[in-house]
């Protein structure tokens, strides 16, 4: 039995699907990511998992247990084993967050101090939530979801309008999650790089579907169309026409740090600079071949009108 199973749900807004008989299967502690350009469906489909949007058809079981449809069937919207953070979370202002904490709190008194050490906002209890920022606001939001002791968490954007210090705090404390605690997780981020790292596998959705699922490796060396390509990162689309040896290869993906500098008889593609960017650690160069332009990476200065010889 799976731990979660969605069966064909699908939500109509308006004349429009927002979804489009979404299904899938999620195990104990499997770390799912969902995928997608605004408007995909995403939120939706999040929601309806959480019980607090009902689905126009299918159903959704979780741990053998059908999730309720609300409000037809369940007075309060959610399961009380699911926990849902939205991007859009709001914490009371004339409460201390240690009040707060308290009224959510179903652990013993270690246990929930000790969810806020993994959340790290022990020093913000006697505040209030005009007291903090958007990040220490978020992790405590979060902290206040787990001490109600989900098995199942969802996060719905959790990095939106955080600077890059709250966001790698966060994405600190996400991780300790599933290490920590009996926790599993589903997470939606609008940079789907931000999943490459922590997912086990991502699902790709596309106005209201699901058009790629697989380990992030695979869907980052093999997407399947431009789409999934474009979602995670840049990307060169290779014609044969384009290489000495176009006998070897029909029209395929591949990475700008996926190229390598090679001597002129060991190339499969001679080009000339166009274009050349500094981001750190690497120069992003955009060379000429033929009529096409391919995007690589290297640690090695060139000049704009440089020949370059390249292979994959």
């Amino acid at each position: 039995m799976a731990f979660l199973e969605v069966n064909a749900v699908s939500k109509k807004e308006g004349n429009d699907f927002a979804l489009k008989a979404v299904s899938f299967t999620q195990q104990k502690f499997q770390k799912i990511a969902v995928a997608g350009a605004t408007g995909s469906g995403k939120s939706t489909l999040l929601k309806i998992v959480a019980g607090i949007l009902s689905p126009d058809t299918g159903q959704v079981w979780f741990e053998g247990e059908r999730v309720k449809r609300s409000p037809e069937e369940k007075l309060l919207p959610g399961h009380k084993g699911i926990a849902y953070l939205s991007q859009h979370f709001e914490l009371r202002n004339h409460y201390r967050m240690e009040e707060l904490l308290s009224y959510a709190n179903t652990l013993t008194h270690e246990e929930a101090m000790h969810i806020t050490e993994i959340c790290r906002v022990g020093h913000l209890l006697k505040r209030k939530a005009t007291e903090l920022s958007g990040g220490e606001k978020q992790r405590m939001a979060l902290a206040i979801l787990l001490v109600g002791a989900p098995r199942l968490l969802i996060l719905d954007e959790p990095f939106s309008n955080l600077d890059l210090i709250h966001k790698n705090l966060l994405k600190k404390v996400i991780q300790q999650l599933g290490e920590v605690l009996d926790i599993t997780c589903i997470l939606v981020s609008h940079d789907p790089l931000d999943t490459i790292s922590w997912a086990d596998e991502i699902m790709v959705m596309r106005n209201g579907e699901v058009v790629q699922k697989a380990p992030p490796a695979i869907i980052y060396r093999n997407p399947k169309d431009e789409y999934v390509a474009g979602l995670f990162g840049k990307y060169n689309l290779l014609h044969p026409t384009m290489s000495r040896e176009s006998m070897l290869f029909s029209k395929i993906f591949v990475r700008p740090e996926d190229f390598i500098i090679v001597a002129e008889k060991d190339s499969n593609f001679k080009g000339v600079v166009q274009q050349v960017k500094f981001y750190g650690s690497y120069y992003e160069v955009l060379i000429a071949v033929q009529e096409q332009t391919i995007l690589f990476q290297t640690t090695v200065l060139f000049s704009i009108g440089d020949t370059i010889y390249l292979n994959y």
